[in-house]
């Protein structure tokens, strides 16, 4: 017999990471009396676990003979990356243990906003632990104004938990340290209790199960194998940093060079990728005028940091630059300029690595007070019109996501006109766009822009076999990262359009959707939709989509008595079928032996103890 712990989020303090004690469970599992098996035993990492890699799973026993499998996940990314894996441990758990620390409000409303409402989905009468890990500290009351942001960063209090947990119905402990009384008799006193009621509900159910058995003296039911497991599909890791930050380093589609006080040539740019950023850039590139951003620091730092030189005498002007030559920025503060190249590598990288920033920085400028002066230019920079900087503690922003998550972003562009350098007419529309973006995140595209072809020196490009709602939402992706398709059919374009400019992360998203909307669906729904499961087979085959193919023909497969009742079931190939037939559930010997219990039963008169 067994007992399954689901742990998840994260109980770590994000802000004093270096004194970082041993998580909650393995702290429980090494210091309970109860539960045997050495340290070596107790992790079974992901190369030993390589079916289920969204949870470190440990195995110990407990009460003597009990087998105890815990999985803990504490990053909401990995547990979304796999939701197929999640989902099912989730529904198998016996007892599910949610921890956060108190000290870590990003960590509370991680479990808040998404692990909470997947258990809310999957939750059947599983008992739930709500473990608040930390003494807090500098707490203070937040204020009670429902406009103000100012208790952000501040504790959780206990109120917000004991309100999450009646929201679950779920066992609320705060846990001020992880020690012997906290872990042993507080934390493991109430996780024990839970286990022996599994233990008790478990032995019931096989009692039950076992009386059932031994009433009846004929021919035993059929046995219902389970379906085959289904391939798992792993995403692709996300290179959208990286792709801005090579931007800067491949000169390619450059549209404005920074000059020193001197006129010497400082550093090359890309006008989309500083307005993504900076309200700063966006003033100076005629973005948006003092009238649209009505901040007057914002539009002081402007004039105080950078002209714009037109001068057609300019002396490092090419005379020979073919059509429109990049804007020429002078920078005035030559000890800001003396840092230009850092800062835009900091700005590239997606502006939140203070801490490189300010030792790039120091290399170069000697004394600290200039060292200062210059990193507050930066924040001024990166200022929002109409508030107070927040970015005062750099620190705070280390290890957070890249500020155009948070600030002005690439989607403000997306098809606007604003800086846009090429414009594709699709379906007899345009919709207009800018080359630095796609050069960074497709590179078909940097090829079909930088080589002999017609489209490097036209503007006007057309574009045939997509439809426009299609094309925008590949554009969204390449612009933000992130796409949402609005069904199964337009996932299918999608994925179509991204093999066709060879973005496979995008490929493996849309396969990941398709996946994900098909395996939602109850039975009822299957038999009744319209959409051609053997097209969409075919298409996937066809566009190499070999994840999504394969995957398709064990769906196929396991819901084998819908499929088959389906006309477009008779397209199948040859090969396909011979698959879908060796692999289909239930299976024929199922079926059979199923049909010779009803005709026994039948003909004994009594009572079938299936049906």
């Amino acid at each position: 017999m067994s007992i399954h712990i689901v742990a998840l989020g994260n109980e770590g303090d994000a802000f004093h990471q270096d004194n970082r004690p041993s998580g909650l469970i393995r702290t429980y599992l090494g210091r309970s009396p109860l539960v045997s098996g050495d340290e070596s035993s107790l992790l079974l990492n992901a190369t030993s676990t390589v079916a289920r890699p969204v949870f470190t799973e440990y195995q110990a026993s407990a009460f003597g003979n009990v087998k105890l499998v815990v999985h803990d996940c504490p990053v909401w990314d990995i547990f979304d990356s796999d939701w197929y894996t999640s989902r099912n441990l989730i529904g198998s758990a016996d007892i599910i243990v949610i921890k956060y620390n108190v000290n870590d409000k990003f960590s509370f409303h991680e479990v808040k906003d998404n692990y909470i409402p997947v258990i809310k989905r999957a939750l059947n009468s599983v008992p739930v632990i709500i473990a608040a890990v930390g003494t807090r500290q500098n707490e203070e009351l937040p204020c009670t104004c429902p406009l103000c942001t100012s208790d952000r960063g501040s504790c959780v209090s206990t109120t917000e938990g004991i309100q999450l947990a009646k929201e679950l119905g779920a066992t609320y402990l705060e846990l001020h340290s992880l020690d012997d009384f906290y872990i042993g008799k507080y934390f493991g006193g109430v996780l024990e209790y839970f286990m022996i009621q599994a233990l008790n509900q478990k032995t019931s159910e096989k009692m039950k199960k076992r009386k059932m058995s031994n009433s009846f003296h004929g021919i035993r039911p059929p046995q219902l194998e389970q379906p085959e497991k289904m391939p798992v599909l792993k995403a692709e890791a996300s290179h959208y940093n990286s792709d801005l930050n090579n931007l800067l380093f491949c000169c390619q589609c450059v549209d404005v060079v920074f000059y020193n006080p001197d006129l010497k040539e400082v550093a090359e740019a890309h006008k989309i990728v500083l307005c993504a950023v900076s309200h700063v850039f966006m003033l100076l590139f005629n973005v948006k005028s003092p009238a649209d951003i009505q901040d007057s620091s914002i539009i002081r730092t402007t004039q105080d940091l950078f002209a714009i030189n037109r001068d057609t005498a300019f002396p490092g002007a090419s005379q020979d630059s073919p059509g429109n030559p990049p804007l020429r920025v002078i920078v005035k503060d030559a000890l800001f300029c003396s840092c230009l190249s850092d800062i835009l590598r900091f700005i590239y990288s997606g502006a939140f690595q203070w801490e490189e920033l300010e030792e790039d920085i120091r290399k170069k400028v000697k004394d600290s007070g200039d060292v200062s002066s210059v990193i507050e230019k930066v924040k001024c920079i990166l200022k929002t019109p109409g508030k107070i900087n927040c970015l005062r503690n750099c620190k705070t922003y280390q290890a957070r996501k890249p500020l155009w998550f948070y600030n002005t972003s690439l989607k403000f562009f997306l098809n606007k006109p604003m800086l846009a350098d090429v414009v594709f007419e699709i379906q007899g529309t345009t919709v207009p766009a800018h080359r630095a973006i796609l050069v960074a995140r497709c590179e078909v595209m940097a090829a079909m822009f930088n080589g002999n072809y017609m489209e490097a020196k036209s503007v006007l490009i057309p574009v045939y076999g997509v439809s426009k709602e299609t094309f925008l939402s590949f554009l969204e992706y390449l612009y933000t990262d992130s796409c949402c398709p609005a069904g199964i059919f337009q996932a299918m374009c999608l994925l179509i359009c991204a093999e066709m400019y060879q973005v496979s992360r995008l490929q493996h998203i849309c396969e990941l959707f398709i996946i994900t909307q098909l395996q939602s669906m109850p039975s009822r729904e299957l038999a009744s939709m319209n959409l051609d499961i053997v097209d969409l087979l075919k298409k996937a085959k066809f566009h190499h989509s070999d994840c999504l193919s394969t995957w398709l023909l064990h769906f196929i497969a396991t819901n084998y008595l819908i499929f088959s009742q389906k006309p477009e079931f008779q397209d199948l190939s040859v090969e396909e079928r011979s698959f879908v037939e060796k692999h289909r559930w239930p299976s024929n010997m199922y079926l059979k032996q199923l049909a010779e219990y009803r005709k026994y039963i039948h003909s004994r008169k009594c009572r079938c103890l299936v049906m």
